[in-house]
């Protein structure tokens, strides 16, 4: 499958279970990382369980639901980005993002998922794409802001880590008007510059 170029030898790709072994191992050399965060990290401990989580994905987007992708740099698995949400018939997605402690700072977080979100609003229709973050993750909520998303406000103890711990989750999101706004300006700015 072809990448989408992020620039500065970056791609975002599809994440198949064919990758199976090198989503194990990227997710093993950067756990400790992902953990407090994102609980699919405690999930995926091997290739057979990396293929397991990959399938679930592949099996859900051949039905036209949530999916995942990799960010790749210089060819190497960095992060991924995926629609924990994907429901066209509804018009709502919702994205999630993560890298590699080596991969940050390089604007690769909002790279993808802005082009996530440009495609589920142009492309696919939807009106609403949220972000849910743990209150404690300051990167990813700088994330949303990027994105120019809203914050509509705190579930308390709403995400519930594999080790029975609760947080709060901030809720973010922009929808098709605002970013297809945003877009035009965008546009507009660097056609007159």
């Amino acid at each position: 499958m072809l990448g989408l170029p992020l620039g500065d030898g970056a791609e975002l790709r599809p994440l198949e279970p064919w990758q199976a072994q090198e989503f194990a191992a990227h997710t093993a050399r950067i756990r400790d990382r992902l953990s407090p965060w994102l609980p699919w990290a405690d999930t995926v401990r091997d290739t057979e369980s990396a293929r397991r989580w990959l399938q679930e994905f592949a099996d859900s987007q051949a039905n036209d639901g949530p999916r995942v992708y990799g960010i790749l740099l210089r060819g190497e698995l960095v992060g991924g980005t995926l629609f924990r949400l994907f429901d066209p018939a509804i018009g709502l997605c919702e994205l999630g993002v993560w890298l590699a402690p080596e991969a940050e700072g390089r604007g690769l977080a909002t790279r993808a998922a802005a082009a996530l979100a440009d495609w589920a609003v142009t492309v696919r229709g939807m009106t609403r794409v949220q972000w849910l973050v743990d209150s404690n993750n300051a990167r990813s909520i700088a994330v949303a802001k990027r994105l120019g998303m809203s914050y509509e406000g705190t579930m308390r103890r709403a995400m519930v880590l594999t080790d029975g711990q609760r947080n709060d989750l901030q809720v973010w999101s922009v929808l098709a008007d605002e970013w297809k706004a945003r877009r035009e300006a965008r546009q507009t700015w660097v056609r007159t510059s």
